[in-house]
Protein backbone atom coordinates (compact mmCIF):
# COMPACT_ATOMS: atom_id res chain seq x y z
CA UNK A 1 0.00 0.00 0.00
CA UNK A 2 0.99 3.64 0.15
CA UNK A 3 1.50 4.21 -3.60
CA UNK A 4 0.42 7.41 -5.35
CA UNK A 5 -0.85 10.58 -3.69
CA UNK A 6 -0.23 10.71 0.04
CA UNK A 7 -1.70 14.14 0.91
CA UNK A 8 -5.21 14.80 -0.43
CA UNK A 9 -7.20 17.94 0.32
CA UNK A 10 -10.98 18.18 -0.03
CA UNK A 11 -12.28 21.73 -0.44
CA UNK A 12 -15.12 23.79 -1.82
CA UNK A 13 -17.85 26.25 -0.98
CA UNK A 14 -19.45 25.98 2.45
CA UNK A 15 -22.22 23.40 2.66
CA UNK A 16 -21.44 21.40 -0.50
CA UNK A 17 -20.47 18.22 1.37
CA UNK A 18 -16.68 18.42 1.77
CA UNK A 19 -16.71 16.60 5.09
CA UNK A 20 -18.95 13.84 3.74
CA UNK A 21 -16.62 13.30 0.78
CA UNK A 22 -13.40 13.45 2.78
CA UNK A 23 -14.86 11.02 5.35
CA UNK A 24 -16.12 8.64 2.65
CA UNK A 25 -12.84 8.76 0.74
CA UNK A 26 -10.88 8.17 3.96
CA UNK A 27 -13.08 5.20 4.79
CA UNK A 28 -12.58 3.83 1.26
CA UNK A 29 -8.79 4.11 1.66
CA UNK A 30 -8.90 2.37 5.05
CA UNK A 31 -11.15 -0.44 3.76
CA UNK A 32 -8.76 -1.11 0.88
CA UNK A 33 -5.82 -1.52 3.28
CA UNK A 34 -4.30 1.96 3.51
CA UNK A 35 -3.38 3.22 6.96
CA UNK A 36 -5.27 6.52 6.77
CA UNK A 37 -5.47 9.74 8.80
CA UNK A 38 -8.33 12.17 8.17
CA UNK A 39 -7.72 15.70 9.48
CA UNK A 40 -10.27 18.50 9.82
CA UNK A 41 -8.97 22.07 9.45
CA UNK A 42 -12.52 23.47 9.36
CA UNK A 43 -13.38 25.49 12.53
CA UNK A 44 -16.92 24.05 12.28
CA UNK A 45 -15.75 20.48 12.79
CA UNK A 46 -18.28 17.80 11.80
CA UNK A 47 -16.10 14.72 11.25
CA UNK A 48 -17.06 13.46 14.70
CA UNK A 49 -20.76 13.77 13.84
CA UNK A 50 -20.35 11.69 10.69
CA UNK A 51 -18.31 8.93 12.33
CA UNK A 52 -20.36 9.02 15.51
CA UNK A 53 -17.29 9.14 17.76
CA UNK A 54 -15.39 11.77 19.69
CA UNK A 55 -12.53 13.37 17.74
CA UNK A 56 -10.24 16.02 19.22
CA UNK A 57 -6.83 17.68 18.88
CA UNK A 58 -5.03 14.36 19.38
CA UNK A 59 -5.08 11.51 16.86
CA UNK A 60 -7.92 9.07 17.60
CA UNK A 61 -8.54 5.56 16.23
CA UNK A 62 -11.92 5.62 14.43
CA UNK A 63 -11.96 2.09 13.04
CA UNK A 64 -9.51 -0.38 11.51
CA UNK A 65 -6.81 1.46 9.52
CA UNK A 66 -8.59 4.80 10.02
CA UNK A 67 -7.60 7.59 12.39
CA UNK A 68 -9.01 11.09 12.91
CA UNK A 69 -7.81 14.48 14.13
CA UNK A 70 -9.56 17.85 14.44
CA UNK A 71 -7.24 20.87 14.51
CA UNK A 72 -8.39 23.40 17.11
CA UNK A 73 -7.32 26.79 15.73
CA UNK A 74 -7.40 28.53 19.13
CA UNK A 75 -5.28 25.85 20.81
CA UNK A 76 -2.77 25.89 17.95
CA UNK A 77 -2.66 29.70 17.87
CA UNK A 78 -1.90 29.87 21.60
CA UNK A 79 0.71 27.10 21.35
CA UNK A 80 2.34 28.91 18.45
CA UNK A 81 2.39 32.18 20.42
CA UNK A 82 3.94 30.56 23.50
CA UNK A 83 6.55 28.82 21.36
CA UNK A 84 7.60 32.10 19.75
CA UNK A 85 7.73 33.80 23.16
CA UNK A 86 10.04 31.09 24.51
CA UNK A 87 12.32 31.35 21.49
CA UNK A 88 12.52 35.14 21.48
CA UNK A 89 12.98 35.69 25.21
CA UNK A 90 15.74 33.10 25.66
CA UNK A 91 18.92 34.93 26.53
CA UNK A 92 17.34 38.40 26.23
CA UNK A 93 17.47 41.05 28.93
CA UNK A 94 14.45 40.92 31.30
CA UNK A 95 13.97 44.63 30.66
CA UNK A 96 12.62 44.03 27.16
CA UNK A 97 11.01 40.60 27.66
CA UNK A 98 7.72 42.15 28.81
CA UNK A 99 7.53 44.33 25.69
CA UNK A 100 8.28 41.34 23.42
CA UNK A 101 5.54 39.30 25.07
CA UNK A 102 3.07 42.19 24.70
CA UNK A 103 3.85 42.47 21.00
CA UNK A 104 3.40 38.72 20.48
CA UNK A 105 0.07 38.75 22.35
CA UNK A 106 -1.11 41.54 20.05
CA UNK A 107 -0.02 39.58 16.99
CA UNK A 108 -1.82 36.49 18.32
CA UNK A 109 -5.23 38.15 17.80
CA UNK A 110 -4.37 39.88 14.54
CA UNK A 111 -5.85 38.86 11.14
CA UNK A 112 -4.02 35.87 9.70
CA UNK A 113 -2.79 34.54 13.07
CA UNK A 114 -5.25 31.65 12.94
CA UNK A 115 -4.20 30.62 9.42
CA UNK A 116 -0.52 30.81 10.38
CA UNK A 117 -1.10 28.57 13.42
CA UNK A 118 -3.15 26.05 11.44
CA UNK A 119 -0.51 26.06 8.74
CA UNK A 120 2.19 25.29 11.32
CA UNK A 121 0.11 22.35 12.55
CA UNK A 122 -0.42 21.17 8.99
CA UNK A 123 3.35 21.11 8.38
CA UNK A 124 3.91 19.40 11.73
CA UNK A 125 1.45 16.64 10.78
CA UNK A 126 3.12 16.08 7.43
CA UNK A 127 6.64 16.05 8.88
CA UNK A 128 5.92 13.97 11.99
CA UNK A 129 3.12 11.69 10.78
CA UNK A 130 3.87 11.37 7.07
CA UNK A 131 5.80 8.14 7.54
CA UNK A 132 3.14 6.63 9.82
CA UNK A 133 0.31 6.79 7.28
CA UNK A 134 -0.25 5.78 3.67
CA UNK A 135 -2.80 8.57 3.19
CA UNK A 136 -3.44 11.83 5.02
CA UNK A 137 -6.77 13.37 4.02
CA UNK A 138 -7.52 17.01 4.87
CA UNK A 139 -11.13 18.13 5.29
CA UNK A 140 -10.72 21.87 4.80
CA UNK A 141 -12.67 24.99 5.70
CA UNK A 142 -14.76 26.82 3.04
CA UNK A 143 -12.87 27.96 -0.05
CA UNK A 144 -11.73 31.46 0.96
CA UNK A 145 -10.17 30.33 4.24
CA UNK A 146 -8.46 27.39 2.54
CA UNK A 147 -7.03 29.51 -0.27
CA UNK A 148 -5.51 31.88 2.29
CA UNK A 149 -4.02 28.90 4.11
CA UNK A 150 -2.51 27.25 1.03
CA UNK A 151 -1.20 30.51 -0.43
CA UNK A 152 0.74 31.34 2.75
CA UNK A 153 4.10 29.87 1.58
CA UNK A 154 4.03 31.94 -1.60
CA UNK A 155 2.83 35.13 0.08
CA UNK A 156 5.07 34.82 3.14
CA UNK A 157 8.26 33.99 1.24
CA UNK A 158 8.95 37.52 0.00
CA UNK A 159 7.78 39.05 3.27
CA UNK A 160 10.17 36.85 5.27
CA UNK A 161 13.05 37.80 2.93
CA UNK A 162 12.26 41.46 3.58
CA UNK A 163 12.17 40.98 7.37
CA UNK A 164 15.48 39.07 7.32
CA UNK A 165 17.12 41.79 5.23
CA UNK A 166 15.89 44.53 7.56
CA UNK A 167 17.02 42.62 10.63
CA UNK A 168 20.49 42.11 9.18
CA UNK A 169 20.70 45.82 8.36
CA UNK A 170 19.71 46.70 11.93
CA UNK A 171 22.30 44.30 13.34
CA UNK A 172 24.96 45.76 11.05
CA UNK A 173 24.26 49.21 12.44
CA UNK A 174 24.38 47.87 15.98
CA UNK A 175 27.72 46.21 15.28
CA UNK A 176 29.38 49.41 14.13
CA UNK A 177 30.64 49.95 17.66
CA UNK A 178 32.66 46.75 17.24
CA UNK A 179 35.67 46.50 15.01
CA UNK A 180 36.05 43.99 12.21
CA UNK A 181 33.80 41.74 10.17
CA UNK A 182 34.28 38.85 12.57
CA UNK A 183 32.57 40.72 15.43
CA UNK A 184 29.77 41.79 13.09
CA UNK A 185 29.20 38.22 11.93
CA UNK A 186 29.17 36.93 15.51
CA UNK A 187 26.38 39.39 16.38
CA UNK A 188 24.36 38.23 13.37
CA UNK A 189 24.96 34.55 14.15
CA UNK A 190 23.87 34.94 17.79
CA UNK A 191 20.75 37.00 17.11
CA UNK A 192 17.67 35.00 18.26
CA UNK A 193 15.19 37.03 16.20
CA UNK A 194 17.13 36.49 12.98
CA UNK A 195 17.41 32.79 13.80
CA UNK A 196 13.62 32.52 14.18
CA UNK A 197 13.01 34.42 10.94
CA UNK A 198 15.39 32.14 9.05
CA UNK A 199 13.76 29.01 10.50
CA UNK A 200 10.32 30.31 9.54
CA UNK A 201 11.53 31.02 6.01
CA UNK A 202 12.94 27.49 5.74
CA UNK A 203 9.62 26.05 6.97
CA UNK A 204 7.65 28.00 4.37
CA UNK A 205 10.04 26.88 1.64
CA UNK A 206 9.64 23.27 2.74
CA UNK A 207 5.85 23.67 2.79
CA UNK A 208 5.87 25.12 -0.69
CA UNK A 209 7.79 22.11 -2.00
CA UNK A 210 5.17 19.81 -0.47
CA UNK A 211 2.22 21.75 -1.88
CA UNK A 212 3.50 21.83 -5.47
CA UNK A 213 4.63 18.19 -5.55
CA UNK A 214 2.12 16.59 -7.91
CA UNK A 215 3.52 13.14 -7.11
CA UNK A 216 2.36 13.25 -3.48
CA UNK A 217 -0.19 16.07 -3.18
CA UNK A 218 -3.61 16.68 -4.74
CA UNK A 219 -6.52 19.04 -4.16
CA UNK A 220 -10.07 17.81 -4.84
CA UNK A 221 -13.02 20.20 -5.08
CA UNK A 222 -16.53 19.21 -4.05
CA UNK A 223 -19.34 21.06 -5.83
CA UNK A 224 -23.11 20.91 -6.11
CA UNK A 225 -24.75 21.29 -9.52
CA UNK A 226 -25.63 24.92 -8.80
CA UNK A 227 -24.37 28.23 -10.18
CA UNK A 228 -22.54 29.70 -7.17
CA UNK A 229 -20.48 26.59 -6.23
CA UNK A 230 -19.47 26.21 -9.91
CA UNK A 231 -18.33 29.83 -10.26
CA UNK A 232 -16.51 29.84 -6.90
CA UNK A 233 -14.72 26.60 -7.72
CA UNK A 234 -13.65 27.89 -11.12
CA UNK A 235 -12.01 30.92 -9.48
CA UNK A 236 -10.43 28.76 -6.77
CA UNK A 237 -8.88 26.36 -9.30
CA UNK A 238 -7.40 29.33 -11.17
CA UNK A 239 -5.82 30.60 -7.95
CA UNK A 240 -4.38 27.20 -7.01
CA UNK A 241 -2.98 26.76 -10.51
CA UNK A 242 -1.37 30.19 -10.19
CA UNK A 243 0.45 28.90 -7.11
CA UNK A 244 1.19 25.61 -8.93
CA UNK A 245 -0.81 23.55 -6.42
CA UNK A 246 -2.01 20.38 -8.23
CA UNK A 247 -5.79 20.06 -8.64
CA UNK A 248 -6.96 16.50 -9.20
CA UNK A 249 -10.55 17.15 -10.14
CA UNK A 250 -14.08 17.80 -8.89
CA UNK A 251 -16.72 15.66 -7.23
CA UNK A 252 -20.33 16.57 -8.05
CA UNK A 253 -22.38 15.97 -4.92
CA UNK A 254 -26.13 15.82 -4.22
CA UNK A 255 -27.46 15.23 -7.72
CA UNK A 256 -31.20 14.51 -7.98
CA UNK A 257 -31.98 10.82 -8.60
CA UNK A 258 -33.92 10.20 -11.82
CA UNK A 259 -36.83 8.56 -10.00
CA UNK A 260 -37.50 11.79 -8.05
CA UNK A 261 -38.30 13.71 -11.24
CA UNK A 262 -40.80 11.22 -12.64
CA UNK A 263 -44.37 12.33 -12.06
CA UNK A 264 -43.36 15.22 -9.79
CA UNK A 265 -43.45 18.71 -11.29
CA UNK A 266 -41.18 20.32 -8.69
CA UNK A 267 -38.41 17.73 -8.91
CA UNK A 268 -38.78 17.55 -12.70
CA UNK A 269 -38.08 21.28 -13.00
CA UNK A 270 -35.17 21.01 -10.58
CA UNK A 271 -33.75 18.09 -12.57
CA UNK A 272 -34.00 20.05 -15.83
CA UNK A 273 -32.11 22.95 -14.21
CA UNK A 274 -29.56 20.53 -12.75
CA UNK A 275 -28.83 19.06 -16.19
CA UNK A 276 -28.08 22.57 -17.44
CA UNK A 277 -25.59 23.01 -14.60
CA UNK A 278 -24.07 19.60 -15.35
CA UNK A 279 -23.42 20.83 -18.88
CA UNK A 280 -21.81 23.92 -17.35
CA UNK A 281 -19.65 21.73 -15.08
CA UNK A 282 -18.43 19.63 -17.99
CA UNK A 283 -17.65 22.79 -19.95
CA UNK A 284 -15.85 24.61 -17.12
CA UNK A 285 -13.99 21.53 -15.80
CA UNK A 286 -13.34 19.34 -18.86
CA UNK A 287 -12.03 15.92 -17.90
CA UNK A 288 -11.97 16.82 -14.19
CA UNK A 289 -15.20 15.19 -12.95
CA UNK A 290 -14.13 12.26 -10.75
CA UNK A 291 -17.54 11.01 -9.68
CA UNK A 292 -21.18 12.08 -9.34
CA UNK A 293 -22.91 11.42 -6.02
CA UNK A 294 -26.69 11.28 -5.56
CA UNK A 295 -28.74 13.22 -3.06
CA UNK A 296 -29.56 10.88 -0.17
CA UNK A 297 -32.79 10.76 1.82
CA UNK A 298 -31.01 10.75 5.19
CA UNK A 299 -28.03 12.41 6.86
CA UNK A 300 -24.65 10.81 6.24
CA UNK A 301 -23.44 8.52 9.03
CA UNK A 302 -22.94 4.85 9.75
CA UNK A 303 -24.28 2.63 6.97
CA UNK A 304 -24.83 5.64 4.71
CA UNK A 305 -21.15 6.48 4.90
CA UNK A 306 -20.30 2.92 3.86
CA UNK A 307 -22.61 3.32 0.87
CA UNK A 308 -21.04 6.63 -0.16
CA UNK A 309 -17.54 5.24 0.30
CA UNK A 310 -18.30 2.63 -2.38
CA UNK A 311 -18.53 5.47 -4.90
CA UNK A 312 -14.92 6.36 -4.12
CA UNK A 313 -13.40 2.99 -5.06
CA UNK A 314 -13.16 4.02 -8.70
CA UNK A 315 -12.14 7.56 -7.69
CA UNK A 316 -9.28 6.20 -5.61
CA UNK A 317 -8.18 3.86 -8.39
CA UNK A 318 -8.23 6.70 -10.90
CA UNK A 319 -6.37 9.12 -8.63
CA UNK A 320 -3.75 6.68 -7.43
CA UNK A 321 -3.24 4.70 -10.62
CA UNK A 322 -4.54 1.46 -9.07
CA UNK A 323 -6.16 -1.43 -10.88
CA UNK A 324 -9.71 -2.33 -9.89
CA UNK A 325 -10.14 -5.89 -8.65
Amino acid sequence: MGQGKKYIFFGGKGGVGKTTCSAAFSKCCAKTGDRTLVVSTDPAHSLADIFGVSIGPEIELLEENLYGLEIDAEIERNKYSERIKAQLTAGISPVIIEEIQRQIDAANISPGAEEAAIFDKFIEIIKEKGNEFDRIIFDTAPTGHTLRLLSLPELMGGWMDNLISKRKSALSLMSMIHSGEKAKQEIIDRDPILSILQKRKAKFEQAREILIDSDTMEFIFVINPEKLPILETKKAIEILMKYRIPVGGVIVNRTIPEEYSKGNEFWSKRKTLELQYMDMINKEFPGRVLTILPLLEEDIKGDNLDTVSEHFIKVKAKMLGEKLK
